[in-house]
């Protein structure tokens, strides 16, 4: 059985994201994945990087665990909103925690990042009050950018797919409830690309 693990972003369990999140495992555990959700929010650790990237700082158990469920999962669900051109703390903070270098990437003797996380395939949920042309031409897709080529493809997902829902700010019942739906199907249709291909967890490559 194919592993999903869906990891929601928002930190407010009441939100659009944490919705969305609960019709994608839906989907997914209807088309017969085994689905492992990890709300962010629950988690205890600071999210804060002290020493950049210059010393240690060791992970809380909350996070070890995070990384023992990432490497378990054949696919990876991410749901976030999009809040300035970026996504909550809570995430990017979990990212710079948890993404360490030597399980998540390592550099090449010619000085060329290589992802440790190959094997898996991500999805994207993304809410935003911007509508997507503003995004594309105004903002540069920054969505593109940051979380599917210097995050996700970076430590070795591929294929990353994206799906926005928006504008959520003047969004009606109807909007909301046709992204639920939408949710729902795209969780089936991810977890029975992952039974049809075979996909199990991808090995983590050991850093030399």
């Amino acid at each position: 059985m194919s592993s999903v693990l869906l990891i929601d972003g928002h930190p407010n369990p009441e939100s659009l994201c944490s919705a969305l999140a609960a019709r994608y495992a839906q989907g997914a555990r209807s088309a017969g994945a085994s689905v492992d959700v990890l709300a962010l929010r629950e988690l205890r650790f600071d999210p804060v990087l002290h020493l950049g990237y210059r010393g240690e700082q060791p992970l809380e158990p909350d996070l070890q665990q995070a990384q023992q469920r990432i490497r378990a999962a054949s696919h990876v669900c991410l749901v976030t909103p999009l809040w300035w051109g970026s996504v909550p703390a809570l995430l990017k903070g979990f990212f710079d925690r948890t993404l360490q270098r030597g399980w998540a990437y390592r550099y090449k003797p010619n000085g060329m990042p290589e992802g440790l996380l190959a094997g898996r395939s991500a999805r994207v949920l993304l809410t935003t009050d911007s509508p997507g042309w503003y995004l594309r031409l105004v903002q540069g897709s920054p969505t593109e950018r940051q979380l599917v080529r210097s995050t996700l493809r970076f430590c070795g997902f591929q294929p990353v797919r994206v799906t926005r829902f928006g504008p959520v700010h003047n969004s009606q019942p109807a909007d909301r409830a046709r992204w639920l739906e939408q949710a729902a199907a795209l969780g089936g249709t991810d977890a029975a690309r992952c039974l049809a291909a075979g996909v199990r967890p991808g090995a983590v490559v050991q850093a030399r």
